[in-house]
């Protein structure tokens, strides 16, 4: 039985297509195996997220009442602030009204009053330096005419 040139290349073609087939094979045993773990943690991520996305949707229902909350209590706030701005605006008005009716005689009187005082306290000091030049010039002569005499 002879063989041919051909049979002998089938044959080297077969042992290498072995060898590449058992080459692969470790690696893809290897592969199959991190496909397997990576599809359990899928499995198990699908699992969890259920009950994760559920209580995500309850935290923000319990964020949207804080929020409805929040904005009632800022619509109050809002409410107080405009009353205070009619407040100070009454009262701003209020005291240009008694800056125009009374600020000017209170002003007027409480410069007369100063007036009167000042007036007062001179006339007091020029009867005091009177008195005193009289008594002074009383000295003299009394002085005077005992030296004199």
């Amino acid at each position: 039985m002879s063989v041919s040139g051909w049979e002998i290349a089938a044959l080297i073609a077969a042992g290498a297509f072995l060898l590449l087939v058992g080459a692969l094979a470790v690696p893809i045993l290897k592969l199959r195996k991190t496909v397997d773990a990576a599809t359990r943690a899928i499995n198990e991520l699908t699992d969890q997220a259920g009950p994760l996305l559920s209580s995500v949707h309850v935290s923000v229902d319990g964020v949207n009442e804080t929020l409805v909350g929040v904005n009632s209590q800022l619509a109050k706030v809002d409410t107080m602030t405009d009353h205070v701005q009619q407040v100070t605006t009454n009262v701003s008005a209020l005291s240009s009204l008694f800056a125009a009716t009374l600020g000017s005689p209170l002003v007027k009187v409480a410069a007369f009053t100063y007036g009167v005082r000042k007036a007062a306290v001179a006339r007091r000091r020029s009867d005091v330096e009177r008195e005193v030049r009289r008594t002074m010039k009383t000295q003299r002569r009394a002085r005077h005419r005992r030296g004199g005499a």
